[in-house]
């Protein structure tokens, strides 16, 4: 996966997930976070790649559920994520 297109589908998911205000108490379903993507960075491939990437840099925060996984971004990494996302 080339490494430009990953950072620009995280940068998209952070963008989003702050723009909602989807923070720490505050979840969404993990399937929305492709919705509203441009179609040249839909692959599934790509995109669950990115997920995971930021799960694991814990950017963002898994909640599960009985009805599927739940995300939100982590409030201790808000400087971090702000920067990212180049937030003044």
């Amino acid at each position: 996966m080339d490494e430009i297109i990953k950072k620009e589908i995280e940068k998209f998911i952070l963008r989003k997930l702050v723009r909602h205000r989807i923070w720490t108490h505050k979840h969404t379903s993990i399937h929305n976070l492709q919705k509203g993507l441009p179609d040249h960075l839909k692959s599934r491939k790509e995109v669950r790649k990115a997920i995971e990437d930021l799960l694991k840099n814990k950017f963002i925060s898994s909640k599960p559920t009985h009805y599927g996984l739940e995300v939100s971004l982590n409030i201790e990494m808000k400087k971090e994520i702000e920067d990212i996302i180049e937030l003044k």
